[in-house]
């Protein structure tokens, strides 16, 4: 199966639309933990092992969010999974014909953007901010999903199901 052909504007949209911002974080943590963060954002990648070892090392971080973070990413997997099978209960036919995720390739792009959003939150996490999200960025993600017609209800409710899993995971690791 081919990849339908993006518009320059859907391209434009995709660059613009980076939703995580560090920019609040230079009162709380020194360049070096930044870079750390700003780089995994930059690869599209959840943080590894030994970012958040230095990440520990450099900032005196909270072990139970950091080992919170680490636990999300280890079962990102499973989250997305589970997300997925709640949007597919909830809309059945989203990705028969017709339905908002059909053809498969933007069913796919919704579960990759699951991962990425799962993602984001880890940094958020990590950092110990709620404060990690770019106001800019989201606005151009907005952007490109009205372009790319993208089913908000079904996204939103994924994202729900996603955070809820980040907060069980917060609240439980406080309780240790």
């Amino acid at each position: 199966m081919t990849q339908p052909q993006l518009s320059e504007k859907v391209r434009e949209l995709i660059q613009k639309a980076r939703i995580v911002s560090f920019a609040t974080w230079q009162n709380t943590h020194p360049a070096e933990a930044i870079q750390l963060f700003q780089g995994a954002d930059d690869q599209g990648r959840y943080l590894t092992d030994e970012d958040l070892q230095q990440i520990q090392q450099i900032v005196s971080a909270n072990t139970a969010l950091l080992a919170v973070s680490q636990g999300l990413r280890d079962r990102v997997h499973e989250i997305v999974d589970e997300a997925r099978t709640h949007v597919l209960a909830t809309f059945p036919n989203i990705t028969q014909p017709g339905g908002g995720l059909y053809p498969a390739v933007r069913a796919d792009a919704c579960w990759r953007d699951f991962w990425h959003f799962l993602r984001c939150i880890t940094y958020g996490i990590a950092g110990q901010h709620t404060d990690y999200t770019s106001t800019e960025g989201l606005h151009y993600m907005q952007l490109l999903y009205q372009e790319l017609q993208v089913p908000l209800d079904a996204m939103v409710l994924g994202l729900e199901g996603i955070t809820a899993d980040c907060r069980f995971m917060k609240y439980s690791s406080n309780s240790l």
